[in-house]
């Protein structure tokens, strides 16, 4: 495979068929001289982490309408952050973003290192988001390397090794491929590939302006790479989550800063552990003393445990709980917000 004709191919197409992002300088733009800005690459890159193109894309545009430089950002308070980043999930982004954004206000002036290892050094910027960054905003030869890179480095070079192994592999051969010319398109240019071509099922093989030079095509299944290893069966947790309403309000409190879903808004719930709560135990810790009655449950899957909720509903008030009229659950975590509406849709 010769490395600057596969470029070519591929950054030929990419000039044609380039996907229209509000975070992208699209490639004629940037061909004329056109930046990007390194404040909407930066959040672009940080909200599509584990989050799709569709689904990040309504929270990108409410973001920057509300904070359109990242010193609007900085100066934000935490818990309107977090509220407008309900839906996202994985909220220690969401932590580690302010993080970032106050860092770059304070020690940088505003203004973003235009070097991966400038940009490595601000709080919650990774490998990856530096690398991206720092290829799409400034146009540093970077070796970026996400998801959908990954399967087409497996796929061009019908790599047998299973991920999570195979990272190591695929990351040395995309580097094998980065060059001083168009780094940011080129990066650009494999996560389009790998998005709208190169899917994880039912890849377009006969779209794709490198398909003759793809080793696992030509091995005929080409939706068999990456190679995965078996999955390991998730832990299962169960919990109660309480449904406290004072007329038109529900309770809420405030999850804890650190550990999982810190510093959101969400219903009061039991701890979650391996055995199911009985009706005394979850009486016990439930917010209020109250006439509390079962409404369901719901299933939830976060990354490292599945969770079962239970939920219990009663009318009452309460202190020590923050009361929100329940036309603004929007803003809970998805977990919660699936167990409110389950429990408020229930009460008939």
């Amino acid at each position: 495979m010769n490395p600057d004709t596969l470029r070519a191919q591929l950054l030929a197409w990419y000039d044609a068929s380039a996907r229209d992002l509000p975070w992208r300088v699209g490639p004629a733009d940037h061909a004329a001289g056109v930046r990007p800005d390194p404040y909407r690459v930066w959040l672009s890159e940080v909200m599509l982490q584990q989050t799709t193109v569709p689904h990040a894309t309504p929270y990108f545009l409410k973001f920057t309408a509300r904070w359109p430089t990242v010193a609007d950002l900085a100066g934000e308070a935490d818990g309107e952050v977090m509220a407008a980043w309900a839906g996202l999930g994985y909220y220690a982004r969401a932590r580690n973003l302010l993080k970032c954004a106050r860092a770059v206000a304070s020690e940088h002036g505003g203004v973003f290192p235009d070097t991966e290892e400038g940009l490595r050094g601000l709080p919650g910027l990774g490998p990856y988001t530096a690398a991206a960054v720092g290829a799409i905003a400034f146009d540093r030869p970077a070796n970026v390397v996400d998801g959908n890179v990954e399967r087409v480095m497996a796929r061009l070079f019908a790599v047998e090794t299973p991920l999570p192994d195979a990272k190591p592999e695929l990351k040395r051969l995309a580097a094998g491929l980065v060059r001083d010319h168009r780094p940011g398109d080129w990066a650009q240019a494999l996560m389009d590939l790998g998005a709208t071509v190169c899917r994880p099922k039912a890849p377009l093989c006969d779209r794709c302006p490198v398909s003759e030079r793809c080793a696992a095509l030509a091995s005929g299944a080409p939706e068999t790479y990456p190679r995965k290893t078996a999955k390991v069966a998730l832990p299962h947790r169960h919990g109660v989550a309480y449904i406290l309403t004072r007329g038109d309000q529900i309770a809420l409190v405030r999850r804890p800063p650190k550990g999982l879903l810190g510093g959101m808004l969400a219903l009061p719930t039991s701890d979650w552990r391996a055995t199911r709560w009985s009706d005394e135990e979850a009486a016990d810790a439930a917010p209020a003393p109250a006439a509390w009655r079962g409404v369901g449950e719901v299933e939830h899957g976060f990354t490292h445990f599945t969770l079962t909720l239970r939920l219990l509903r009663a009318e009452a008030d309460a202190a020590d709980v923050i009361w929100s009229p329940r036309r603004d659950l929007d803003a809970l975590p998805s977990v919660f917000l699936k167990a409110a509406r389950a429990g408020l849709a229930n009460l008939l």
